[in-house]
């Protein structure tokens, strides 16, 4: 049941893309010269707008997923730290035999 879901979500959103990539299919200019003088710029890229952004927003999700990563640094650092304590205690307990 829920692979059927996953399956019918993927299919909605490929449909949605592919829709929105259809509709968007004019060349634009990007450029990337802020100081650009008479309209001609140092570098410039011509692209499919859909393109433009769909690359945009891959990178925004990577961009913001390195950012997550980045900020939870200090509790994976510590769920690791509390693992080798647990082994550690389960080590020194396993040559103690129990009391009942």
């Amino acid at each position: 049941m829920l692979r059927a879901a996953k399956f019918v979500v993927l299919a909605l959103v490929a449909v949605v893309l592919l829709l929105f990539a259809f509709a968007n299919r004019q060349i634009i200019d990007v450029s990337f010269d802020p100081f650009a003088s008479n309209g001609a710029p140092a570098f410039a890229v011509a692209a499919p707008l859909f393109l433009v952004l769909m690359i945009a927003l891959i990178l925004g999700v990577m961009v913001g997923g390195a950012a997550v990563w980045l900020s939870q640094g200090r509790f994976r650092k510590a769920a690791r730290l509390r693992r080798a304590e647990v082994e550690r205690l389960r080590s020194q307990s396993a040559g103690v035999p129990s009391v009942h």
